[in-house]
């Protein structure tokens, strides 16, 4: 006597609901295979447009890392002028750098000279150490440089997305493997076991992929 899981894929139409559940298989699983690498290809390529993304802005945060270092040198070059003339008691002199001080620089030397630096030794030793010594251009390298960071992360995700449906891609091809070997061995016991290994790692794959997020957009 037949066993009862054997029952509804054998008998005198056995042969034909073997084939037809491996026939369906076959299709579903050739379908998910094409939409996995699909969805496998799309990501990578969301993988390559954040990377591009990402240097684009490392790039410009070493032309605005660059333009500070540029600004500083001017900033010490024209501070070290102001102090000999200072120290000299040139007064036209002295002020003739100041008023060619960077915009930026200025407020700086105004509070560093507030604290009265010959006087008070607590004083800080430049304006360069005072906190109103601000640079735009550093800021604005801080903030590419951090963006470029987040660039990189949302590339190493896409790559791992990529690299899912990938895996997908093979797991659906290891269902229509024993799908399709089940239609060709003689044993009906061997085929129905091919038939269910392959069902089972369809559906336990499809369930996987359908978690996973999808990229869609032209």
């Amino acid at each position: 006597m037949r066993r009862r899981g054997e029952a509804c894929l054998s008998g005198d139409d056995g042969i034909d609901r073997v084939a037809l559940v491996a026939t369906i298989l076959l299709a579903a699983a050739t379908v998910a295979t094409a939409w996995s690498g699909y969805q496998a290809s799309r990501w990578g390529g969301e993988a390559t447009k954040a990377t591009m993304k990402g240097n684009a802005a490392r790039i410009e945060s070493t032309r605005a890392s660059s333009l500070a270092n540029a600004q500083a040198q001017v900033d010490v070059a024209v501070f070290t002028q102001w102090v000999d003339a200072y120290a000299r008691d040139e007064t036209r002199l002295r002020d003739f750098y100041f008023e060619r001080f960077r915009a930026e620089f200025k407020p700086a030397v105004v509070a560093w000279i507030a604290t009265k630096p010959i006087e008070n030794a607590n004083a800080p030793l430049t304006p360069f150490a005072m906190p109103q010594y601000k640079s735009a251009a550093r800021d604005e390298a801080a903030r590419l440089e951090a963006q470029a960071d987040t660039w990189a992360a949302i590339s190493r995700r896409n790559i791992q997305r990529s690299t899912n449906y990938v895996l997908g891609v093979v797991l659906f091809a290891a269902a229509l493997f024993f799908a399709g070997m089940s239609t060709k061995l003689p044993a009906r016991g061997l085929r129905i076991a091919l038939l269910t290994i392959g069902a089972v790692v369809f559906l336990g794959t499809l369930a996987w992929i359908a978690s996973s997020p999808v990229s869609i957009s032209v």
